[in-house]
């Protein structure tokens, strides 16, 4: 067997796609007569400062020997935007079976979706373990490929996705799609598909808006329901498809750890108190502050993430929270939450029994009392609070979901669960 792992072969400006590149190596396998048992879509750690839209590497698992696949790949590479110079392409050609990679290399991929790695860790590995690596560039991809080629042994939690492409003429142009078509589809196969479409505000989260060469992608758990949604969609003429084995929507980049020992440019699992109430702050974002102990957190459900702002400002002071993002300058960027223990009473100040009246404070460690009454209390009284919030999991919105973050429609989670759709 030969695993072959591909990265960073496109532009924020002027479009391509590695999931394309991919595909085309696997037919290219085909065509010299090698078989593909499957194509892996990973994603790594979101936090990148290099990656374009979703920061995805591809492997291709065939049976085609190493010296002839490490051919192919450079032919493919001619594909990668190397005209953009933050485009970089490297490919890793691994002489093993997917589940016989070194452990290092299966530990250097969680890394890699976990951690901030670097060119320099990934070429040493991969020599270390007889890979052979074809690079353009600096060679950053070789970051991504090599986390590509150790994906099969490290990951346990796969999901699908089904990608159509648009005939190349069409490129960079307006994409033409059926809205209509795509919810009929989507609703047709949830919960088995999810994240085709934000329900409340009818956007086609499955259509990009770069000028990459997806016409769209339907994710989900069967890749027969997903090939179903697709083959229902309305749209400009498909130039080829492919079904990718992908960790996305698996929370795999989460690391759980105490509230003060987050890092930075990382994604975590936290829990804490709320010790404020949230601030909406200027363009509409919303900040809480979680402590446990003496740590504290800043956390952020940021605009784009609309409705979902609305159950962070439904937070009060008191509440147990757990929280998931990655931090980034000390502020953890919310992608979902659970509601662990909410504040149900308020002490507030007592009321009169006989007229009804807010009684006043009596003087320092007095009480209260109504002056018009004669009436006392010894103090502030427990009072319920009308919580519009419940106990269980939030999450952001389709429209603001990121790839790897798992759907609470995908259940496993430790508790009651509210999805968003």
């Amino acid at each position: 067997m030969t695993v072959v792992g591909i990265d960073d072969t496109d532009s924020r400006e002027t479009g391509m796609c590695t999931t394309y590149a991919a595909a085309q190596l696997a037919d290219a396998v085909r065509d010299a007569g090698g078989t593909v048992d499957r194509v892996l879509l990973v994603r790594l750690n979101p936090a990148v400062e290099h990656k374009t839209r979703g920061n995805a590497a591809l492997a291709v698992h065939t049976d085609l020997d190493a010296d002839r696949a490490t051919a192919l790949v450079r032919e493919t590479l001619s594909l990668a935007r190397t005209d953009d110079p933050k485009t970089n392409p490297g490919a890793i050609v691994a002489d093993c079976a997917p589940d016989a990679v070194p452990p290092q290399v299966a530990e250097f991929t969680l890394d890699a979706i976990r951690e901030i790695q670097d060119h320099v860790t990934a070429t040493t590995l991969a020599d270390f373990a007889g890979f052979a690596r074809v690079e353009r560039g600096n060679g950053r991809g070789l970051v991504g490929a090599l986390a590509a080629v150790g994906a099969w042994a490290a990951l346990s939690d796969w999901t699908y996705e089904h990608i159509a492409y648009r005939e190349q003429s069409r490129w960079g142009t307006e994409r033409d799609v059926d809205a209509e078509s795509v919810r009929a589809a989507a609703d047709a196969h949830y919960p088995a598909v999810w994240d085709t479409v934000d329900h409340e505000s009818g956007y086609p989260v499955c259509v990009p808006r770069t000028p990459c060469p997806i016409l769209y992608g339907i994710r989900g758990d069967d890749a027969d329901a997903c090939r179903a949604v697709a083959d229902a969609i309305e749209s400009e003429p498909v130039a080829d498809n492919a079904t990718f084995l992908t960790n996305q929507g698996t929370d795999v980049h989460l690391q759980d750890a105490p509230l003060g020992e987050v890092r930075e440019d990382s994604a975590f699992r936290v829990t804490g108190t709320v010790v404020a109430p949230p601030e909406t702050r200027r363009g509409g974002h919303v900040f809480l502050t979680l402590a446990d102990g003496d740590a504290r957190l800043q956390c952020a459900a940021f605009e784009p993430t609309k409705r979902f702002r609305d159950r962070v400002r439904a937070l009060r002071e008191g509440d147990r929270v757990t929280a998931c993002g990655e931090v980034s300058d000390g502020t953890l960027k919310l992608e979902k939450f659970a509601a662990r223990e909410l504040v149900t009473t308020e002490r507030v100040t007592p009321t009169c029994p006989d007229c009804g009246g807010s009684m006043s404070s009596a003087g320092r460690n007095q009480g209260y009392r109504c002056r018009d009454c004669d009436t006392s209390a010894d103090g502030k009284v427990e009072r319920p609070v009308d919580r519009v919030l419940e106990p269980g999991w939030y999450e952001v919105p389709p429209v603001a979901r990121r790839h790897i973050a798992k759907p609470l429609v995908r259940g496993g989670f430790d508790g009651p669960t509210h999805p968003e759709r």
